[in-house]
């Protein structure tokens, strides 16, 4: 029997490719089909964008994007990560009408939900593809522990418990928001 090797596709193929309802990640390369987010997933996920939205909007510094926007990562193979929530100021992606393709422009920051079902080295794996395109600062938020990890540059990253404050303020100028808020329960 002779193998045979599966062509990789690019960014721009993955973009053109007919949506079939799955959701999917392009990885080096392959398409890979991700688990669907849970409901208690998306609630994280509207909190995230509420706290940025007020953000954005009182500092008219920029658009949030959420819904696992695509943000390419690496080229050649190409990797498009799908962002739980990020951030792209006014800077990066002039204001106006968004393209129909992908941002030419990494986000400064990117928040990622932790799934239970995700293993730790795959969700570390895209925090280092973020920070390696040029994303500022990511921010992994797990609601079973009521954490923030955050990670940025060469730093160290941070664990925010919900007495802690996450203070931005390096990358988003004037953003400082109580960790509490992240886990809010109606």
């Amino acid at each position: 029997m002779i193998a045979t090797r599966k062509r990789l596709i690019t960014a721009e193929q993955f973009l053109r490719m007919p949506d079939d309802g799955r959701l999917t990640e392009l990885v080096r390369g392959r398409i890979e089909v991700m688990t669907m987010p849970k409901p208690r997933h998306g609630y994280y996920c509207v909190l995230v964008v509420r706290i940025l939205d007020e953000y954005a909007l009182k500092h008219k510094a920029g658009r949030v994007i959420c819904n696992d926007s695509a943000v390419i990562t690496e080229r050649d193979p190409d990797t498009v990560r799908g962002a739980d929530v990020a951030f792209y100021s006014f800077k990066r992606v002039a204001k106006g009408r968004l393209p129909k393709g992908y941002l030419s422009a990494p986000p400064e920051a990117v928040f990622e939900l932790r799934s239970p079902s995700e293993r730790p080295g795959k969700l570390l794996t895209k925090v280092g593809e973020y920070l390696a395109v040029g994303v500022d600062v990511v921010c992994v938020i797990d609601p079973d522990a009521e954490t923030i990890t955050v990670y940025a540059g060469d730093e160290q990253p941070r664990i925010l418990r919900t007495g802690d404050t996450l203070d931005l303020s390096k990358v988003l100028p004037g953003f400082r928001v109580p960790v509490v808020r992240f886990f809010e329960e109606d």
